[in-house]
């Protein structure tokens, strides 16, 4: 037992998710589009530094495609708050996207998406009356994915995916998770316990989350055994969790099975970070491959990367 007080997380106080502003909904997300004109604009770039690398990155993940190689996105959950997840799905439709790795707060994203269709709040202000991510709603769909991980064995990606599109949430067709479930891509979610809105709540059950999570870190290290060998990895906007879950789950592919290393990354952020730089772009591909890394607007980058993605492969699947 314990010689120190722990907060009593029962005594709580939630309020309505349906009646919290949010900065986010899915009347302004982004849209999916036709490809038209995105050859001419990349050949009018000129082949120099990072114009250059955006172009050789398009490439290599055309061709990984083409040759039956995985192209594995892993996402921060700003990516969904910035309205990408419609075109991250036109990209799994399309059979460009095989397969996607978030953090918990992504999950907490998508599902708030998938069901009300809004979401992220303004923290200041709910820090402040102790009211920041004290949403009911929230916690009782996060537990209710948890507790469907636990009773069919699955992990907390592939459990989420089930549980949106079972309950036929109201916005599915904007919900990541939901998209890889109906097209039976895998889907990973990776948590930190305490770092989440989730965790302040009596409804959450941290052991069984994690649970789940690890099923998926070991999901995650099975699909980078074939991504090592010739398949592309992109992070975009995740500054410590994935980068670090990639690194480990990699460690644990090449020690499953050794083969040449052939892997190509690269991380998409708003500004350098060291986690993502050294564990994406760098450490990985020393033994073989080749990494890149772009600085940028997920709203703007990520149209961008799809765009171009689009001109050079469609339908693959």
């Amino acid at each position: 037992m314990s010689r120190f007080k722990q907060a009593d997380l029962s005594k709580v106080k939630t309020v309505s998710l349906r009646r919290r502003r949010s900065k986010a909904e899915v009347s302004a997300l982004g849209k999916s589009f036709e490809y038209d004109g995105a050859r001419e604009f990349l050949d009018s770039l000129p082949r120099f530094l990072k114009a250059a690398e955006l172009i050789e990155f398009i490439n290599r993940i055309a061709a990984a495609r083409r040759r039956g190689f995985p192209f594995h996105i892993m996402m921060g959950a700003h990516v969904i708050k910035v309205g990408l997840s419609p075109i991250i799905i036109d990209l799994i439709q399309n059979g460009i996207v095989t397969g996607l790795s978030l953090n918990s707060a992504g999950l907490i994203h998508d599902l708030e998406l998938a069901f009300v269709g809004r979401t992220s709040e303004e923290v200041a202000a709910g820090l402040k009356s102790g009211d920041f991510g004290m949403a009911k709603e929230t916690g009782e769909l996060f537990s209710a994915v948890i507790e469907l991980a636990e009773k069919e064995s699955l992990g907390l990606g592939e459990a989420a995916g089930h549980f949106i599109n079972r309950r036929k949430a109201k916005y599915r067709d904007y919900s990541v998770l939901a998209a890889a479930d109906k097209n039976g891509i895998p889907a990973t979610v990776h948590i930190v316990i305490g770092t989440d809105i989730v965790s302040q709540q009596p409804a959450f059950k941290a052991g069984l989350a994690a649970e789940a999570s690890y099923r998926d870190f070991k999901i995650l290290s099975h699909l980078l055994i074939n991504a090592d060998r010739g398949g592309v990895i992109a992070n975009i906007g995740s500054a410590v969790v994935l980068p670090e879950v990639f690194l480990k789950a990699l460690t644990v592919a090449r020690n499953l099975n050794k083969h040449k290393c052939n892997i190509t990354t690269a991380n998409f952020d708003m500004i350098a970070h060291y986690r993502p730089l050294t564990n994406v772009v760098q450490r990985p591909t020393y033994a073989g491959g080749r990494g890149f890394n772009f600085i940028g607007h997920h709203e703007i980058m990520g149209p961008l990367l799809a765009w171009g993605l689009k001109s050079l492969v469609t339908n693959i699947k």
